[in-house]
C-alpha cells in the first residue's frame, strides 16, 4: 500500500521522521524503495545513501500525472517496502491549469498528441500525490509550542479533503511525559492512531546551509547519524500498525493508468558501449534526477562519471557532457586549480561536443564565480559572463518557451522547469534560450539561458520525464559527434 510522510508545515520533521524509517527497515535487510514529492535533490541523496537505491521524484508539474503514476508503480515492483516523502505542508502546491500529454508527447513523425488540461487546487502537493496514487497519509506534527491545540490541527487536515485517507498521526518535538499526555488527551476524541512519537532530540539535525541540508558526499560522521536514526524509529514508532501499510500492493488507479513506456534505443549492434556521456559527479556537482539519466541510458548512450574536482581529463572517448547542478561556489578554489580540467571542457565544447548544463554547471562554464566572500575563481570561460553569489534567492516553477531554435529545442517549444539559486550573471545572453515566467497567471516574462557551439546552458532544471524530446536530441547529437569523429 506505502505511505506519504506529510507535514502541518515546512520544518515539522518530515525529512528526519522519514529518514529514520528508511533507517530502521534497511536494517532488516529489506529492499527498500523511497520516493520524493516535488523537485528537491538533497533529501533524495539521503534517502539513497540509506536505501542504496535511487530515490524518485514524484513531480507531476515537471512531468505529468501519467509519469507520476508510472515512475511509482515500475519502482514498487519487486520491493518489500516503500515510502513516500511528501513536501512542505500537506496542502501546499499551486493552482494550476497544466497541460498534460499522453506520453510519449512527442512522437516522431506524427507531431504532438492532442492534450488534455487539467485543473487543481493544490497541483503538486503531498495532497494531490496521495490522490493520485490513492495511498494513505501519516502526518507529521511539530508539538513544541501546542498541546490541546493539535487536536484542531489533526481534525482540520483530516476533514478538509475526504479524499485524502489520514491514517495516523506522528508527534513530534514532545518535550515531556505530561506533555505527551496533553497530546493524547486531545486526540482521543478523534479516534486517529498516534503511529509514533519523538521526543526533542537536539543532537538529530543534519547541518543545512544557503540552499538546503549539507550533502551527503560532505558529512563524515553520517553513518552514525543513520544509526541514531534507526534506534530512534526501533523505538518510537507504532511498527504492528505502520508495516502492514508500507509494504507495497496492486492499486486499482494504476493498473488503469497510462504507463509511460521505456524510450526506444537509438542506436542497436555494435554500437553499445560508444556513446559515452561524461557526467559530472563530485562534491560540486550532485543535483540529478536519476529518471534523467536512465532515460539517457535507454537511449543507448553509456554513462561516465568523472570529477571537474580531481579528475585531469575528459573519460576516454566521451561525445557528451552533462552538467548537473550543485554547489560549485562551496568549491571554486579547487574547481580553479584543475586548469587541466577546465582546459579540457573547454576544448571539447569549441570542438563541438554536445554538452548540457543546468545551474551550477552553467556557473562552471562561466569566465569566472564570485563567491560569497567576494573573491573571484576563474571557471571554464566559455560563456561570456560572471556568476556571482549574493543573498537574493530565486526559486520556483517556470514556465519556459523556447525563445528560438537550438540543438535541442524548436522555437515555441514549451517546457516546465525549476529553479533554485543564489547566484546572478553578470551579462544576460544577447539571444536567450528561453521566455521564462512563473506558474502565475499574468506573470512577467524574462530571457535566460546560453546557446553557442553545442552547447545548452540554463539556471533551469529539467526532468526529461517531463520533455522527453530534450534527451532524444541531446542523444543524437552525441551520436552524429561520434560518427563525425569515426569519419575523421
Amino acid at each position: 500500500m506505502t505511505l506519504i510522510i506529510a507535514g502541518d508545515r515546512s520544518g515539522t520533521g518530515k525529512t528526519t521522521i522519514t529518514l529514520a524509517l528508511l533507517a530502521f527497515l534497511r536494517q532488516k535487510s529489506a529492499k527498500v524503495q523511497s520516493f520524493k514529492v516535488g523537485p528537491d535533490y538533497i533529501d533524495p541523496m539521503f534517502h539513497s545513501y540509506i536505501t542504496s537505491r535511487p530515490c524518485r521524484n514524484l513531480d507531476p508539474i515537471l512531468t505529468s500525472v501519467s509519469y507520476v503514476k508510472s515512475c511509482f508503480e515500475q519502482h514498487c515492483h519487486g520491493v518489500d517496502y516503500a515510502l513516500v516523502e511528501g513536501v512542505m505542508g500537506l496542502f501546499d502546491g499551486v493552482p494550476l491549469k497544466k497541460a498534460i500529454p499522453p506520453y510519449p508527447p512527442f512522437q516522431r513523425g506524427t507531431g504532438r498528441r492532442q492534450e488534455i488540461e487539467n485543473f487543481c487546487q493544490d497541483y503538486g502537493s503531498t495532497a494531490h500525490i496521495a490522490r493520485i496514487l490513492n495511498i494513505p497519509v501519516v502526518l507529521v506534527i511539530d508539538c513544541s509550542r501546542l498541546s490541546g491545540s493539535v487536536a484542531a490541527i489533526a481534525h482540520g487536515y483530516r476533514s478538509l479533503d475526504l479524499n485524502i485517507n489520514l491514517v495516523g498521526v506522528i508527534l513530534n518535538q514532545v518535550a515531556s511525559d505530561r506533555h505527551l499526555t496533553l497530546l493524547e488527551t486531545a486526540l482521543n476524541p478523534l479516534n486517529l492512531p498516534i503511529l509514533g512519537v519523538i521526543r526533542r532530540q537536539e543532537d538529530l539535525t543534519i547541518p543545512d546551509r544557503h540552499l538546503g541540508l549539507v550533502p551527503t558526499d560532505e558529512l563524515s560522521e553520517l553513518n552514525q547519524f543513520i544509526d541514531k536514526l534507526a534506534y530512534l524509529a526501533q523505538t518510537c514508532f507504532n511498527w504492528e500498525q505502520l508495516l502492514p501499510y508500507l509494504t507495497p500492493s496492486p492499486c486499482h488507479l494504476l493498473k488503469k493508468a497510462e504507463y509511460h513506456p521505456p524510450i526506444p534505443p537509438l542506436v542497436k549492434g555494435g554500437m553499445g558501449g560508444s556513446i559515452k556521456i561524461a557526467i559530472a559527479k563530485d562534491k560540486a556537482f550532485n543535483f540529478y534526477y536519476p529518471d534523467n539519466l536512465d532515460i539517457l541510458e535507454q537511449l543507448g548512450a553509456t554513462i561516465c562519471y568523472w570529477s571537474p574536482l580531481k579528475d585531469e581529463t575528459l573519460p576516454e572517448g566521451t561525445v557528451g557532457l552533462y552538467f548537473g547542478g550543485g554547489f560549485p561556489e562551496m568549491f571554486a578554489e579547487a574547481l580553479s586549480r584543475n586548469q587541466n580540467a577546465l582546459n579540457a571542457v573547454k576544448q571539447a565544447i569549441i570542438n563541438g561536443m554536445p554538452t548540457y548544463a543546468e545551474c551550477g554547471g552553467l556557473m562552471y562554464l562561466c569566465q569566472e564565480i564570485v563567491d560569497f566572500k567576494g573573491k573571484s575563481w576563474p571557471m571554464v570561460e566559455i560563456l561570456p559572463t560572471t556568476a556571482k553569489m549574493g543573498q537574493k534567492l530565486t526559486l520556483g516553477y517556470r514556465q519556459a518557451i523556447a525563445s528560438g531554435s537550438s540543438f535541442l529545442l524548436k522555437q515555441g517549444d514549451p517546457i516546465w522547469g525549476h529553479e533554485f539559486h543564489r547566484s546572478q550573471l553578470t551579462h544576460s545572453p544577447a539571444q536567450p534560450i528561453f521566455n521564462l515566467s512563473s506558474w502565475q497567471e499574468n506573470s512577467p516574462r524574462y530571457g535566460e539561458g546560453w546557446h553557442l557551439y553545442n552547447l545548452h546552458a540554463s539556471y533551469l532544471h529539467l526532468h526529461f520525464g517531463g520533455c522527453p524530446q530534450i534527451a532524444e536530441k541531446f542523444f543524437c547529437h552525441t551520436l552524429d559527434f561520434f560518427r563525425n569523429l569515426a569519419l575523421d
